[in-house]
């Protein structure tokens, strides 16, 4: 592991910038070479001088890069970037493009378009039983918070793929679950059950095209959706 007390160079970030310029900045010791997988990076103090920033913006930006799998924090010992970060490049790529919306929401359908078909023929049946539990949950929900249940019924589908090489983005897709959740204003119970059960039937009958074709239109509606409510 490098010595983070040696000197490197960070382009300098004007006072009224965002956190996205921050996020640019550490991710770029990654691209350039100057740090590595599991590396430290400098401390608070050190990153402040460097990048010129408020306290308040620098933590933003280092606590969106640890939801997205860039670095850890551990309390007494420092920042880290993650050792597995080399082997999830999409991590680093949402870090860049954590405030661009529509690519989040396109990158998602990239994803879970193609694992979508290969789940079709790996799913299990015990995995077809625990898709069929979150979509009775979303059903019966009586007070609309079933933002977790909507996420598990795609980590469910995206893991039954079962392919170590997406494993890394199946991560940073659940990542992108979370945040395109938080962005929807008003949800609609019974178009998800609907949307979701038709996947599950495509699913339960081994049909990788009808799979693919009803997890597109309901992905395209929450694009859709979710690109709406944020021009509001």
């Amino acid at each position: 592991m490098k010595d983070s007390s040696k000197k490197i160079n960070i382009e300098y970030v004007q006072r009224n910038t965002l956190s996205k310029q921050v996020i640019e900045s550490i991710v770029q010791l990654l691209i350039s070479g100057q740090l590595k997988p599991g590396d430290k990076l400098p401390t608070e103090m050190e990153l402040l001088g460097i990048l010129n920033v408020s306290r308040p913006v620098l933590r933003e930006a280092l606590s969106s890069l640890e939801s997205l799998g860039v670095i850890t924090r551990k309390t007494r010992e420092g920042t880290f970037f993650n050792n597995k970060i080399s082997s999830h490049p999409f991590s680093v790529m949402l870090a860049l493009a954590h405030d661009n919306l529509q690519a989040i929401v396109e990158a998602r359908m990239a994803l879970e378009l193609g694992l979508i078909t290969i789940a079709a023929e790996k799913i299990s049946e015990e995995e077809l039983v625990r898709l069929k539990e979150t979509i009775d949950f979303i059903e019966n929900c009586q007070d609309g918070d079933y933002g977790e249940a909507d996420i598990e019924f795609h980590r469910i589908i995206a893991l039954s793929a079962d392919n170590p090489i997406v494993e890394g983005m199946i991560d940073s897709l659940i990542v992108t679950l979370v945040k395109i959740n938080n962005e929807i204003k008003v949800r609609e119970p019974e178009r998800t059950v609907r949307h979701h059960t038709a996947i599950y039937q495509a699913l339960a009958a081994r049909d990788p095209f009808e799979a693919f074709h009803q997890m597109y239109l309901h992905l395209d509606y929450v694009r859709q959706k979710v690109i709406k409510d944020t021009k509001k």
